[in-house]
Order: structure tokens, then sequence, then C-alpha cells
């Protein structure tokens, strides 16, 4: 058994009661939610570790509770829709969800992507002394507290966030390309990652960089990919 709950929202009642059957016998607590209002109630009042949150719900949209939910919470947040277009996907990802399942899908996928979303969170949010920093003009990484400060501000990463700030201040003045971001913080092949990360690099930008527009810290390599100056 895990410790780890995870609420399951989506209106369909079959695709809910599946995904508890997968994730159960995976050893998840599970809790059901029928729209977006009732996943945020849950959230509220339960300590929840991951949410697998469909788009298209009655009452309270999955885009809408996302908004909320980031403003609370920086838990990870799988969405699910019936909508394939690389659009659609960009859409979820740039109101703050981690990962992107089209319908239908395999219940294995699934399970396989949540098992690395709360992977990269236990590592998010774990603190084990003996603190190793990062600093890159003002903008200092601790690798062990898990955290990122700008000139001594707190800024509030996602971990999937976190994990291409990471990466990128591990290794400044050198350029990777978006595949090898996206294979090294997603552990797995890339396949059309351009537009997904371009939206985790968007919203870095926008929570890091006093001109988004004209970046200080993250910068493009046109035709290769992105660095953090030295």
């Amino acid at each position: 058994m895990t410790d780890f709950t995870i609420v399951v929202a989506d209106d369909d009642q079959d695709i809910r009661d599946g995904i508890e059957i997968y994730l159960k016998n995976e050893g998840y607590c599970v809790l059901k939610a029928a729209d977006g209002t009732e996943a945020l109630q849950l959230i509220e009042k339960n300590e929840v570790h991951l949410l697998i949150l469909d788009i298209m719900m009655p009452n309270m949209d999955g885009i809408t509770a996302t908004f909320k939910i980031r403003e609370m919470k920086n838990i990870p947040i799988i969405m699910l829709s019936a909508k394939a277009e690389d659009s659609d996907k960009i859409h979820g990802l740039s109101v703050g969800a981690d990962d992107y399942v089209t319908k239908p899908f395999h219940p294995m996928e699934l399970m396989a992507r949540v098992k690395s979303q709360l992977r990269r969170y236990v590592q998010f949010g774990t603190y084990e002394g003996n603190q190793r920093k990062i600093i890159v003009d003002g903008l200092e990484l601790d690798e062990d507290a898990k955290s990122v400060t700008l000139e001594g501000v707190a800024i509030k990463l996602t971990p999937i966030e976190y994990k291409i700030t990471e990466l990128l201040m591990k290794h400044a003045g050198r350029v990777f390309s978006i595949d090898e971001i996206y294979e090294r913080v997603w552990n797995e092949e890339a396949y059309n990652a351009e537009n997904i990360v371009a939206v985790h690099i968007r919203k870095i930008r926008e929570k890091i960089e006093a001109d988004p527009k004209n970046p200080r810290y993250i910068k493009v390599v046109w035709g290769i990919g992105y660095k953090i100056e030295k």
C-alpha cells in the first residue's frame, strides 16, 4: 500500500469508477468528484497528492478548476480530454497542468503517468539538510529543499517547472534541445514535444523574469533550444 491520495474528477461515472479500480490495485487511496467544484472541496478537506482532472465537466470545468487549485496547491495535475489537438494540450498545460492524457487511453498508460508524476512530486518536496545551492545572477535554486528564490523572494514552481529550471541552472551556459529537455524531465521519449516544452518555459519566464519577452535568465537559441546564461 502507498500513502498517496488521488482525486479523480470526471463527469462520467464509468470513467471515474474504472480509473478508481486501477488506482486502488496500485495501492492508492482514491477520492472521486463529478465536477471541478467537488474536486476543489475534496482538496480543501483532504491531503491530496495528485489530481486526475477531466477538462469538459459541468458546473466547473477542468481549466477553471486548475486555475483555482494552482492558487492553493502545487500538487501534480494530469488532465483528461477527448480532444487530441495540440491547441487543447497547450491550453491545459498553460493553466498549470503537469501532464495530459487523451481519451480513449490505456489504463496502464495512465498508471505509468501517475507514478511518474508522484515520483517528481516526492522529490520536489523532500528536504534532507546539507543544502546544495546553485546561484545564477540572483536566481537561487536549493537542490535539497527543492525551492527557487529570486533576489530572496520565493518563486512558486510546479514540479515540472522546477525540474526544467534545475536542469538549465545545473548546466548554465549549455544549450539543451527541446527533445533533450523533454526526455530528461519527463523521462520518456520525445514526440511532438516542442509545444509542451515551450508552454512550460513560458510559464517559468512569467514567474522569474521581470520582462518575459526580453528574458534575463532563460534564453532561446533559435533552431537549437534553450539555455540559462552563466
